[in-house]
């Protein structure tokens, strides 16, 4: 789980850096906030997820973990489209980003439960084997 989420956040990170470089290029800022969105929530965020998750792996083998995963890495991009479509003035942007944006915020809300939920039990699993040891 943590190679995939870095691997995602690798990509995200390539897409980010060439909308900017486009943006610069072509001296149109309407992309901005799609810009900032794709460095934070897809490249940071989600290499963040991969490195947590490949600290403590107990964690990524979870039901949690693999709800996050496919919230984050479908609703990301759905509300991407919609900040690109808002963006431009389409009409229907609105609902699009808010269904990819809730999708992110359930998906993160599930990563926090799954952090505080399996650190605490996996912290003391690792002290009991050591006791045992």
């Amino acid at each position: 789980m943590g190679k995939t989420f870095i691997k995602i956040a690798a990509v995200y990170f390539s897409i980010g850096v060439l909308v900017g470089m486009t943006m610069g290029i072509l001296h149109d800022f309407r992309l901005t906030s799609t810009h900032a969105h794709i460095n934070l929530l897809g490249w940071v965020s989600t290499a963040l997820f991969g490195i947590i998750y490949s600290i403590y792996p107990f964690a990524a083998n979870t039901k949690l973990a693999k709800t996050h995963f496919w919230l984050h890495n479908i609703g990301f991009p759905v509300m991407v489209i919609g900040l690109v479509l808002e963006s431009f003035g389409v009409a229907a942007a609105l609902p699009i980003m808010i269904v990819g944006s809730l999708a992110v915020v359930v998906g993160t809300l599930l990563f926090t439960t799954n952090i505080v939920k399996t650190l605490n039990k996996g912290t003391s699993q690792r002290a009991n084997n050591n006791l045992n040891a």
